[in-house]
């Protein structure tokens, strides 16, 4: 999971969905930036978080409705900065969804391994 044991490690857990579009860019952004700092940076996505990385929502859906970005570039500028996006199992099934209906480079992982991540985390952000 984490790569590196030099680097700041930071995990941010987003569990808010598309019902809550406000919610949506925030984790990206600041896992943006984090990354541009040098840091080690995750988003894992469970609850409802999974329903964000859907690949028929990302470009219909941003913080500011239609005013603004759509998620997909938030996604876009965090993952081109190495940002490591990871999904609950369980959540997927929660939101009837499977990993193939999910944005390019997410993972899926299991409760230990999302514990390990926060465990060696240097902070854990939660939305």
């Amino acid at each position: 999971m984490w790569t590196s044991d030099d680097e700041a490690k930071v995990l941010y857990v987003q569990t808010h969905g598309v019902n809550d579009p406000g919610r949506s860019a925030t984790p990206f952004f600041l896992a943006a930036s984090a990354a541009a700092m040098e840091c080690e940076v995750a988003i894992y996505f469970t609850m409802y978080g999974p329903q964000l990385l859907q690949r028929d929502v990302v470009d219909k859906i941003g913080p500011k409705g239609d005013r603004g970005q759509p998620l997909s570039y938030f996604i876009k500028q965090a993952t081109d900065l190495g940002v490591r996006l990871y999904v609950c199992q369980p959540s997927l099934d929660l939101n009837d969804l499977q990993l193939e209906d999910l944005v390019d480079d997410v993972e899926m992982i299991g409760g230990a391994a999302f514990n390990d991540l926060a465990i060696r985390a240097d902070a854990v952000v939660s939305f």
